[in-house]
């Protein structure tokens, strides 16, 4: 039995995979993790994605499924002794699983006190995070998991919860609740199911009696509790998502004030540079490439310096980006360019441009007629480089900056005919 007093989303936990709600890729019939379950043979597994979809839930189903012994550290307050006690008691013990949320905040000694239980199958790691693991999990540690990629929750998975949650939840059950526009709670959820629940238990503490769930009332009782930043909790990815907003729109007074929200709430430093360095390419691009050097350069600062002081840096870097020019055009032509090769597949690179190592392939005539740019006037000669199928398709568009405005008139000079820039 839940406590009633817990909040919603932990009181609707599933236990049970046929009760998990989204990940159909990974628990549906043809879900790798319901045939681990099934076998028995459950792999060490990284499960990555946003948060609220489910990584603790699936943790906990995959333990209860298969009946084993399950232990639970969260990387923000667990250290290296933690995980040797799980991993010695694992040893008199049989087959236990480790689940570690948040695991990208553990660092490279803490990770590599994982790796000998995990090779030797003393435990079964499954860890949890929202950060890319190529970035943040050591490639010993990585090697020896599964790295299982988790989905936001889409409208119809998160209406389904809610409607769950009003059937089966004894608190809420015991009144009348009944929603009338959803909207709302979908747009503030973003995804999470965690976030959607403990706001329509927001709603149901907020108001008494019987109550229909409107947009105006959800937007009423969202604004009244906003919570203060919290490094674990929702406000992490709102804060975050404000602050890569102001300086998009070049707002460094905005700006500045959000990153003192993440920096007082204590924020970790490279959760902060690393998106500092996808913006800059991202919403900067050659508009300044001098932007992707600052923020790499800032990344690095910080790794090195660390808090307090690293929080000058973060703030130069952010106003610096805040007040430079703004293009997503690098973004746009590689978001273009793959969706050509999602549509066309894997066309045929034209044979002049091929490489040409060995005497067969020069035989089948790879790189014939290829005619090396610097053998003409002003390093350029015009020559057909994509395949023929799409042949002619531009996919980077100058923004309208003045750098890029250079890059246009360069661009126009050698492809005009061809591309019409």
């Amino acid at each position: 039995m839940f406590d009633t007093k817990a909040p919603l989303a932990e009181r609707m936990r599933p236990s049970k995979l046929e009760d998990l709600i989204g990940q159909e890729h990974l628990v549906g019939p043809e879900g790798i993790i319901r045939k681990a379950i099934v076998t028995g043979n459950v792999p060490s597994m990284i499960l990555w994605g946003p948060p609220g979809v489910g990584k603790t839930t699936i943790a906990n189903i995959i333990a209860n499924e298969v009946k084993r012994p399950f232990h639970m550290l969260s990387a923000v307050s667990a250290g290296v002794k933690d995980v040797r006690e799980v991993i010695d008691h694992a040893k008199r013990a049989s087959r236990v699983i480790l689940f570690i949320d948040e695991i990208h905040r553990f660092n490279k000694s803490q990770q590599d006190a994982l790796l000998g239980a995990v090779e030797k199958g003393t435990i079964t790691l499954i860890g949890a995070t929202t950060e890319n693991p190529s970035f943040e999990v050591n490639s010993a540690l990585l090697s020896r998991c599964q790295v299982y990629t988790l989905k936001a929750l889409n409208e119809t998975d998160l209406i389904k919860l809610v409607q769950q949650a009003l059937v089966k939840d004894t608190e809420l059950k015991s009144r009348t609740i009944r929603i009338k526009e959803h909207q709302a709670l979908i747009n503030i959820s973003g995804g999470d199911a965690r976030k959607l629940l403990n706001l329509v238990d927001l709603i149901s503490e907020s108001v008494t009696g019987d109550i229909e769930i409107t947009d105006d009332l959800v937007m009423q009782v969202a604004q009244k509790h906003i919570a203060l930043y919290d490094k674990s909790g929702e406000q992490h990815y709102d804060i975050i998502s404000a602050f890569i907003k102001s300086i998009r729109g070049s707002d460094p007074n905005a700006a500045v004030y959000y990153l003192a929200r993440m920096i007082e709430g204590g924020e970790d430093v490279k959760f902060i540079a690393r998106r500092l360095v996808i913006l800059a390419s991202e919403d900067i691009g050659n508009a300044n490439p001098t932007a992707l050097v600052m923020a790499t350069t800032a990344f690095q600062a910080v790794n090195v310096i660390g808090y307090p002081e690293a929080r000058i840096i973060l703030s130069q870097c952010a106003i610096y980006l805040a007040t430079s020019p703004k293009s997503n055009s690098s973004y746009m032509a590689i978001e273009s360019a793959l969706g050509a090769v999602k549509q066309w597949g894997d066309l045929s690179v034209p044979l002049a441009i091929r490489n040409a190592p060995t005497k067969l392939m020069k035989d089948l005539e790879y790189g014939k007629g290829y005619q090396y740019a610097h053998d003409f006037r002003n390093n350029f000669v015009p020559m057909e480089f994509l395949p023929d199928e799409i042949k002619n398709t531009k996919f980077y568009e100058p923004g309208k900056n003045p750098r890029e405005e250079e890059l246009r008139n360069y661009l126009k000079k050698l492809w005009d005919k061809k591309y019409n820039y």
